[in-house]
């Protein structure tokens, strides 16, 4: 029988480990307080745009950041190319090409792959696809963010984003071992290779389990299609980054090695701290399905108790990470453009406190940078065996 816990030493032990559910379906929420928090929540919230007749979606800002990022991203390349500078030079673009693979996947493909870019579809879709100038299938992430993440936040074996990796553990529900000691300290070297692991093999695993666990349902034909274009799509990027370079501009193959690597370190620590910082930090919680596969909670409720917000006032931040730092607005109303989150959070934690609601935030980026460090010192800790008897 499974015990909801928000003990961050479950899992250890005599603790028994949550069983693994076969399909997405299998967890469903209820809520049996008929809590109406969210209700509220979002008459009020709709109230907002229609009194200052605003649009949902993303706006003229939206554009101007999208081109922005998408000039970070590709004119240092084109200098690359074009003007083959210094080896150091080079590696500075490099590390700016860095930095605007992860922008545009936090604020541009982000928003586009939840339908919040534009109002129009075709839009969205576009937009979504820059994805695959950074070397990832869109597809794919919305079966893991969209449906998974957003779904099921902190639930073991649904929420991927929790799932151990390697030697790294972020539920409190999996089994501790002597190497996750020192994940706190290990762990940034591992989250700067997921942007390469993503570029390299994350796509062709996700394909194959998405297809196992029933969370894709396309036919046969469809998934050939998909499968085919992930395979051209790491064709092609791989061929502009690695092949262009240096058998059509006469760069050193080593110099275009060792920039790729640290444009993905880069990209990868960027994304991956952001995107642990909402989640996996003290206080945040972990729970449970019953047998049934219930959660007895609000969907909402349960957003509100598995997510953290931080830095709400650092303006220069949100810009960057496309509003990340409001994960609270985002997980409650992801078809909202990130644009408008500044000033729905407002409106969100207002009406929290008046339905006894947790809003969790941290105030600045390093109290939850510390958080994070401290969660994986604790789910690092092996059991007291006196304590086990």
């Amino acid at each position: 029988m499974f015990k909801a816990t928000n003990n961050i030493e479950s899992g250890k032990g005599k603790s028994p480990l949550p069983a693994k559910p076969k399909l997405k379906g299998q967890v469903k929420f209820v809520n049996k307080d008929k809590n109406l928090f969210f209700v509220t929540l979002k008459k009020r919230v709709d109230l907002y745009f229609t009194e200052h007749s605003l649009s949902k979606f993303g706006n003229t800002a939206m554009v101007i950041k999208t081109f922005v990022l998408l000039s970070v991203y590709i004119l240092p390349f084109v200098c690359i190319l074009v003007f083959n500078p210094p080896f150091i030079v080079s590696l500075v673009l490099w590390v700016l090409m860095g930095l605007g693979v992860a922008g545009l996947g936090m604020s541009v493909m982000h928003d586009a792959n939840h339908g919040a870019y534009s109002t129009n579809k075709g839009v969205n879709y576009l937009m979504g696809h820059v994805l695959n100038l950074l070397g990832g299938s869109a597809v794919n992430w919305k079966y893991q963010h969209n449906i998974l993440h957003h779904t099921y936040p902190n639930i073991i074996h649904m929420d991927e984003d929790i799932d151990d990796k390697l030697i790294l553990r972020f539920t409190p529900h999996t089994e501790v071992k002597p190497v996750h000691r020192f994940q706190w300290i290990y762990c940034f070297l591992f989250y700067g290779l997921t942007s390469l692991y993503w570029v390299t093999g994350k796509d062709f695993v996700q394909f194959v389990k998405f297809k196992q666990n029933g969370v894709n349902s396309s036919s046969k034909k469809e998934n050939r299609v998909m499968l085919a274009r992930i395979i051209a799509i790491k064709v092609v990027y791989m061929f502009v980054f690695l092949v262009l370079p240096s058998v059509f501009f006469a760069i050193p193959f080593g110099e275009v090695i060792a920039g790729f690597l640290i444009m993905h370190f880069v990209s990868g620590l960027v994304l991956t701290v952001i995107f642990q910082l909402a989640h996996s930090l003290e206080g945040t919680e972990h729970p449970i399905p019953n047998e049934q596969g219930i959660i007895e909670n609000d969907w909402a409720i349960h957003q509100m108790k598995t997510t953290m917000n931080f830095s709400r006032n650092n303006k220069l931040l949100s810009w960057y990470i496309g509003g990340l730092n409001f994960q609270v607005e985002h997980h409650l109303f992801p078809r909202i453009s990130h644009m408008h989150y500044p000033r729905l959070s407002a409106i969100v934690k207002e009406t929290a406190a008046e339905f006894n609601v947790p809003y969790l935030e941290h105030t600045t980026f390093a109290q939850a940078l510390q958080s994070h460090i401290t969660y994986l010192k604790k789910l690092g800790k092996l059991p007291d065996l006196n304590e086990l008897g």
